[in-house]
């Protein structure tokens, strides 16, 4: 399939600045004026100036989603590297851990892969989106079943409406559906875009995993299983295949299930958030999220 050569913008300090297309699985599409899914929540515009410097030993510590796991490498080290003396640290203890974290003080950012609540709005958090990924639809690259879904399938296959592969074309076969925790970003932003706001299937066929793991989900498909991850986290992968939704692939800028990923603060924002948030939504920031350098 051929695939269009998307353009993404940043609007900082009055100027656009022009992005390249990233390279599909190397980390999510940089766009931090993205549109938020399902019933959307106000954010903040991404206001905070790029750093000319940043004191030696600011120390910036983020949690939070699994789906974010390549952003926050890629911008530690790219804000390392143009600020010695700085460190910033990494946790991926998934969306409600790091809004957790941060409420109690001991992180500056969670990095969060859902639209916040109107709770947590009302604690004083602020939800700055800086991404936009999607959501892929896995099975295990030894699954017999080598078809694509339409929209509806995918939302019955994920409802308990449809529970056999050949009720899409494929050999007669229990579908094993295996689903992440309530508290994972990417389960909530699921049943927004795929669900429409409704809720998983409660079948004997579906399995809800105790964990917000990905490695461990992939795992689980095997050869009946199908399940969903972040694309960034699936595309490399050797031991699962992606399925086409509507013929289109995750890489798709038509693709429909996709959402903003947000780096959020709590009000006032600390010097360390806005020196990061600023580095993040520089040309500079921008091209160490795409590319890792």
């Amino acid at each position: 399939m051929k695939r269009e050569n998307r353009r993404y913008f940043l609007r900082n300090n009055s100027q656009q600045v022009t992005l390249p297309a990233s390279n599909p699985g190397a980390s999510p599409n940089a766009l931090p004026n993205a549109p938020i899914v399902g019933n959307s929540n106000p954010t903040a515009p991404a206001s905070f100036p790029p750093p000319t410097s940043v004191p030696t030993g600011t120390t910036v510590r983020i949690d939070g989603s699994t789906s974010m796991g390549t952003i926050n490498l890629n911008l530690k080290n790219g804000f390392q590297r143009q600020f010695p003396g700085t460190i910033v640290t990494t946790s991926a203890g998934g969306t409600d851990k790091g809004i957790q974290d941060l409420l109690a003080g001991s992180v500056d950012i969670a990095a969060i892969s859902r639209p916040l609540t109107p709770q947590e709005l009302s604690s004083g958090l602020v939800a700055v989106p800086v991404a936009q990924d999607a959501i892929a639809v896995t099975v295990g690259i030894n699954n017999p079943w080598k078809g694509s879904l339409t929209r509806e399938q995918v939302k019955d296959i994920f409802e308990g409406k449809i529970a056999d592969w050949s009720a899409v074309g494929g050999s007669a076969g229990q579908i094993r559906v295996i689903n992440r925790p309530s508290i994972s970003g990417t389960h909530q932003t699921f049943k927004e875009l795929v669900l429409s706001g409704g809720n998983f299937g409660t079948t004997p066929n579906i399995t809800t995993l105790p964990n917000d793991q990905t490695t461990g989900l992939l795992r689980e498909l095997k050869t009946d299983g199908i399940g969903y991850a972040t694309y960034t986290q699936v595309a490399k992968q050797q031991t699962v295949r992606v399925v086409p939704v509507n013929s289109l692939t995750p890489d798709s800028p038509t693709y429909p299930f996709q959402r903003a990923l947000y780096y959020v603060y709590k009000n006032p924002a600390s010097s360390a958030f806005q020196a990061f948030l600023g580095y993040t939504t520089s040309p500079q920031g921008q091209q160490a999220m795409l590319s890792g350098g």
